[in-house]
This record gives C-alpha cells, structure tokens and sequence, in this order.
C-alpha cells in the first residue's frame, strides 16, 4: 500500500522542472499578485478619501481621515484575512485544495468590484460599505493564503520546492509595485483632465469632484487580474498529495499526475483503504511530532509582521526627507495621491521587489532557516541602528542614510522571514493538516499586522501629548518604538531554532508520513 502510494509521490518529487510547474506558479502566484494589490492599493487611497469626505471649509490643511476611521479602512481587510486564512485553511483539508481554490478567487473579484462601488448619503455612510466589502475581500484573500501555498508545495518537486513556493509569494512584490503604478496612472489622468489648484490657494476646490471616482477605479482595479485566472484555477487537477494520501485513492492521483507529469505511473488500488492512524491537530501525537513545529511557525510569522507592518510609520518621514512628498497644503488631491503613489512604487522597486527574488534564488541553495536566521538579525541589527542614534538620523543632513537604513530593513524583511515563514509552514505539517497550520501560522501573522500596523501607529506618537498628531493620545516616542521593534526581531531570531530545515527533503519525509504508512504496513502483515 505504502510502496504504490509513493510511486506517485516518487513521481512528483524528482520530476524534472517542466512547463506545469510555471503554469501553477502563475495561476497560484496571480492570487498574491491580487492580494498584495488589493491590500496596499487602500494605503494610496486614503489621504484623497480625506480630502474628499472629511473636508472642512476654512481649515489650515486638507481634510484627514479621524484616527478611528482610518484604522477601521486600513485594518478591517486585515481582520478578514485573518477568519479566512483559518476557515478556508480548515476547508481545503476538509473538502480538497481544488474544491475550496476557486471560492476564494470569487471572492475577492465581487468583493474588489465592490469596494469600488461603496456608497451612502454620508461620510460615514460610505466608509461603512467600503469597510463591509474589504472585510469579505480580506476574507477571501485570508482563504488564499493556505490553498496557494499548500497546492504549489504538493506539486513541486523536492530539488527547486522552495524556489517554487517562494516564486508564488514573491508575486506580492509585482501586486505592491502595480499598485502604486496604476495609481499614479490615474492621478495622471484625472489631473490632466480635471486640473485644480492647490490646497492653500483653492481650499476645497483643490480636490475636483471627479476626484471621488479616482479611488474607486483603484480599488477596482484589483478584480480584473483575479478574473483572468479564474478558469485557470478552475482547470487545475486535486494535488496527487491530497487525492492519495486524505482521499486514499491511488488510481485517481496516478492518472491525474501522468496527465500533469506526461508519463505513465502505475497504482494497482483503485481505493486505499482508510488510515488507522489519521491523528487530528488537538491530538496528543500531533503534539509530541509537530508541537513545537507550529508553534516555531505561528510565533516566527507573528512577529515577523508586527516589524513588517510597522514599517509604514516610517514612510512618511522617509517621503518627505528626500522631498518626494511636500506638504499637503501646497498640492491639490491628485498631486498628492501622484506623489504618494510614486514613493511607494520606488520603494518596492528598489528594496520590496529585489529581497523577494533573492529568496527565490537562493532558498534552495543556502536553505529556509539560514534565510529567515540571517533576515531576523538583520532587521534587528539595522532596527537599533536606526533606534540608538535617532537624532542624528532626524537631522536633514543624514537623512539619506535614514533612507539607505530604512530600505535594507525592508529588503532583508523580504529575503528573510517574509518569505521564508510563508514557504516553511507549506512544507512540514502532515498533509490532511497541511492547509490548517499553514492558515493558523498565518493567522499568528496577521494578528502581528494589527499589532504592528495599528499598535505601534499609536505608541510611535510623541511623548509630550501637544506634539502627537491630531486625534491620537501621546505615546512612546519613534525612537523607543524602534527600540521596541529591535527587540521583537531579536525574538525572532531566537524562535527560529524551533523550525525545521526542509531543504531537499519530500514532504512526506517532512511531515513523519512515510514513517507512518510503513507502521501501517508492517500492522496489517499477516502473522
């Protein structure tokens, strides 16, 4: 039984790279190209839904979003993320990767085109149905994040498995670096077609009223490259991993595989019979094989994201220090969000995009725990070098440096732990489980985002309460945030020990299986 289940997975794992195997980076990539868009394009967006919706006639400034309103926009996909990284990682074990993949990608197209659509006779109103259709948008890319990882880690082969799961993620950087270049395409646009003055010479006038239709075909941009994929997705066979192993049909993995493979793999059985030793996650021997496992994967990504996201509180020092961003008074609407935009894109250009890629190269040369090790310590070390001499970074002189700084923390976040937590916890679990604790690791991270995106976003606020920003209480101070952050990379590199290498190993190898169907074999050998 063992030894006609694995020819399959035989198969598979010394596969020689072929054109399916970039079929599916694409068709699962497309999905994290949607999610990345998706996610960052609303941080383009809502300095002009400010301006749009919560103007005031005769004030200094343009109209802001109230701190409550825009952490409820920014963070509310977040929270969707969140319940969909455990629902459909819990769903795609239950029913198949392929029954549950398709869900997901419908998802996010009616939930973008919606964003698009927000409506309401108030401010409020409106900030209220884009927040209702990002929830359900997080939700389905929350869904994504398990099924994407766990389909491409069970049809790549043992030798380039990393560089192929990594390649799926990378496809992050192209959504974040698209983003930023359809908005500026937009702001171009709409501000040759719709020209308006600046704010301290036009006041309200500075932001066109075609202006609130620019937004919207951002958010909505993000449906179409999902929409291209669907029949893709729609077309791709059950991993043989699932088909074999949850299923227990050999037969059907088989032909499906020689299809996939074009070659010819024997399986005898039509149906194996059902497992006897099929331990559940709350199992005493799933935690003596895998405890430390999920926990080394859900700990590593928690804290990996809460320096990750935290990272744009510094996107706007970083803006205004090199000029890319003048103060808001002196644009109108489209300038502004132009300027934003264009910073964002040179950013993930030069540091986001590059670290991406560097794993992808390397991740089966060097392995998993050395990337993510080495990015841990790098981020903490550039962290404390920003943290210990922060005035002297905060003097216009040194500002490049702050810049170079700032820039290496993102790249070694991305040839690092970004990456590598994504790819390790696809690789490990046992497959009946696999898409679970890929959805509860992720989930770990996503809980991290919130405390970094939104915690930090308060305790990085001056300590003297007159000089915090309007709306927010006094905090921390920047400097002791990023001594904060330090600390929490540091932590990171400690819980890395407690992940495994997997470089060059089959998944069943990874995951204890082959050990477990050889018991299963030997008990039902007649005596």
């Amino acid at each position: 039984m063992a030894r006609q289940q694995m020819q399959v997975l035989t198969a598979l794992d010394s596969a020689k790279t072929q054109w399916y195997h970039f079929t599916a980076i694409v068709i699962a990539g497309m999905g994290f190209f949607t999610d990345a868009y998706d996610l960052f394009c609303i941080s383009l967006v809502t300095k002009l839904l400010g301006r749009i919706y919560y103007h005031r006639d005769g004030a200094a400034n343009p109209g802001t979003l109230p701190p409550n309103v825009s952490s409820a926009v920014n963070g509310v996909a977040f929270c969707g993320t969140l319940a969909g990284q455990l629902f459909f990682g819990w769903l795609g074990d239950k029913l198949g990767r392929k029954r549950v993949y398709g869900m997901t990608l419908m998802l996010m197209i009616i939930s973008s085109a919606a964003s698009g659509l927000s409506f309401g006779a108030t401010p409020k109103a409106v900030m209220a149905t884009l927040c209702f259709s990002r929830f359900w948008l997080g939700f389905g890319i929350g869904g994504d994040y398990p099924l994407s990882a766990t389909i491409m880690s069970e049809y790549a082969n043992k030798k380039t498995r990393g560089a192929f799961v990594a390649a799926v993620f990378a496809m992050q950087g192209f959504g974040i670096l698209t983003g930023g270049m359809v908005a500026i395409a937009v702001a171009a646009a709409f501000e040759a077609a719709f020209p308006a003055p600046a704010y301290e010479h036009g006041g309200g006038a500075s932001t066109a009223p075609e202006a609130d239709y620019a937004w919207r075909v951002i958010l909505m941009f993000g449906a179409l490259p999902a929409a291209l994929t669907y029949y893709w997705r729609a077309k791709m066979p059950e991993t043989a991993r699932y088909t074999a192993l949850v299923a227990r049909n050999a037969k059907r993995a088989a032909a499906d595989m020689s299809k996939v493979l074009q070659v010819e793999i024997e399986a005898e059985q039509e149906k194996m019979n059902d497992s006897t030793n099929a331990f559940g996650l709350f199992s005493k021997q799933f935690l003596r094989r895998h405890g430390l496992h999920l926990l080394g994967t859900t700990t590593t990504w928690f804290l990996l994201d809460i320096a990750f996201y935290s990272q744009n509180l510094f996107q706007k020092d970083i803006f205004t220090a090199i000029g890319w961003t003048p103060p808001p008074k002196t644009m109108n609407a489209m300038e502004e969000m132009y300027r934003i935009a264009r910073a964002q894109t040179l950013i993930a250009l030069c540091s986001t995009v590059p670290g991406y890629w560097f794993t992808v190269v390397f991740i089966d040369r060097i392995g998993r725990f050395a990337i993510q090790f080495m990015g841990f310590f790098f981020m903490t070390a550039f962290m404390f070098a920003l943290a210990i001499p922060y005035d002297h970074w905060t003097r216009s002189e040194n500002r490049i440096g702050f810049v170079i700084m700032y820039s290496l923390t993102f790249f070694f976040a991305n040839f690092g732990p970004n990456a590598t937590t994504f790819v390790v916890a696809a690789e490990i679990f046992p497959v009946r489980l696999r898409a679970t604790c890929h959805g509860i690791s992720a989930a770990a991270g996503k809980v991290g985002a919130m405390v970094g995106a939104f915690g930090f976003l308060y305790a990085a606020q001056a300590r003297e309460a007159g000089k915090a920003e309007a709306g927010y209480p006094a905090g921390m101070g920047v400097r002791n945030a990023l001594m904060v952050l330090g600390c929490v990379n540091a932590l990171g590199m400690a819980l890395t020990l407690l992940v495994p290498e997997s470089k060059g190993r089959s998944l069943e190898e990874m995951s204890m299986e082959n050990e477990e169907e050889l018991q299963r074999e030997i008990r039902t050998v007649p005596v």
